[in-house]
């Protein structure tokens, strides 16, 4: 976090924080208020990219708190003044209230770039689809910082997004729509490819069906914009959702669409991928919402069990480990204690897998294969199975997701 922009921003009685969900470190915070406010975190916000709980103090000797969650703001302003009982609380909710009643909104790009920061030059640290429902939550200059359905919370910038009031949401969750589902492509301004093209598009973008013209659909954007694309590259949205579960071989066929794409840190596009962006942008095309990050992804489906005798073992992973599990890496393996997931894959069977490594490639874990990859091979740490786990939290269809079936209360 910029300290001294920090600073400004507090003296200004403007709480932004560029590190959704950290307890802030200010020194001027008593070690009480910390202590507390860590205990708050931990109990309700665990994991900064999906909530946020923060404090501060301003210049008049106020904590302030900004959070997602009313609990968590309520305990610690009874833990604090139960301790500290003269000191003032003041209270930051998220949505914030300076966005009135347009609290909702839907991607309005083929593919948006979201940031750490309210800034241009910020991390990229994922992406959202054209046509992707969202939770808007503050508004900071150019940028607002949204909640996406994997409710994975990052900055955007504000021309990416059509803001909407809750029944502008629902109208347009009830609307007829499409799915492109050619690689990449574009609409156009009439029925005519030679026509001026209104956008690109990618694979898995939305929009709303307004009708057929020749062998084009006319659509419109979630800012009005209309456009007409052909008939071959979308399908029906109703239908695109209510499939049954996928398969391994589904999963599997979608993922080598994606071979030779390359690595894109913070992609979740066919535009470019980083690795959990590959297994989640797998997945999502056929339906299936995943966690964002792999560290978020290895907490959820169902383990399996690829150890012997507390070590990775090649046999137990070639008997255990079925076609659609995702695998999970870590490159402090034998370094650290606990080590953190930093990389994922998708397990194809007899030994190989499919993963966003400089670009999306096969590889294998038996050593004398021509395509090993020894380097993952030894960082290898857990497996998880989703494909029997889908209904569970966090491994949602998209028909059973909130964001997409009706807006958020």
């Amino acid at each position: 976090m910029n300290r001294k922009l920090n600073i400004v921003l507090f003296c200004c009685l403007i709480y932004t924080s560029y590190c959704a969900g950290q307890v802030a470190g200010d020194s001027a915070v008593t070690a009480k208020a910390r202590e507390i406010a860590q205990r708050i975190q931990l109990k309700y916000a665990p994991d900064k990219r999906t909530d946020i709980f923060e404090i501060a103090q301003d210049v008049s000797d106020t904590v302030k708190i900004r959070t997602t969650i009313p609990a968590a703001a309520t305990e610690f302003t009874d833990l604090l003044k139960s301790v500290q009982p003269g000191k003032l609380v003041k209270t930051q909710m998220l949505p914030g209230t300076e966005l009135g009643s347009k609290v909702f909104g839907i991607v309005r790009l083929s593919v948006s770039n979201n940031r750490k920061n309210p800034e241009n030059a910020a991390e990229m640290v994922t992406q959202m689809l054209l046509g992707t429902p969202i939770q808007v939550l503050e508004k900071y200059r150019g940028y607002y910082l949204v909640r996406s359905p994997d409710r994975y919370i990052s900055w955007v910038d504000n021309d990416a997004i059509a803001l909407m009031e809750k029944a502008d949401l629902d109208t347009w969750q009830k609307s007829e729509k499409v799915v492109f589902t050619a690689d990449y492509g574009y609409s156009f301004s009439k029925a005519d490819q030679a026509s001026l093209r209104v956008s690109d598009l990618v694979k898995g973008d939305i929009l709303k069906l307004e009708g057929k013209e020749k062998s084009f659909y006319k659509v419109s954007y979630p800012d009005g914009r209309t456009a007409y694309i052909p008939l071959a590259e979308a399908v029906s949205y109703k239908n695109w959702i209510e499939r049954k579960n996928p398969t391994a071989e589904q999963i599997l066929s979608t993922a080598k669409t994606l071979i030779g794409v390359p690595y894109l840190w913070g992609g979740t596009s066919v535009k470019g991928v980083d690795c959990s962006g590959f297994t989640k942008t797998s997945y999502f095309l056929n339906g299936i919402i995943l966690p964002r990050d792999a560290s978020q992804q290895a907490l959820v489906g169902e383990p399996v069990d690829i150890y012997e005798a507390d070590t990775v073992n090649l046999d137990k992973c070639l008997k255990n480990l079925k076609a659609g599990d995702l695998l999970f890496f870590a490159g402090s393996k034998g370094k650290t204690a606990n080590p953190k997931v930093t990389h994922t894959a998708i397990y194809m069977g007899n030994g190989e897998f499919i993963q966003s490594a400089g670009m999306v490639r096969i590889n294998s874990m038996i050593p004398n294969s021509g395509n090993y990859a020894d380097y993952q091979s030894r960082t290898l740490v857990s497996a998880r199975r989703m494909l029997t786990s889908i209904g569970q939290p966090q491994v949602t269809r998209i028909d059973q997701n909130p964001f997409y079936t009706s807006a958020k209360k």
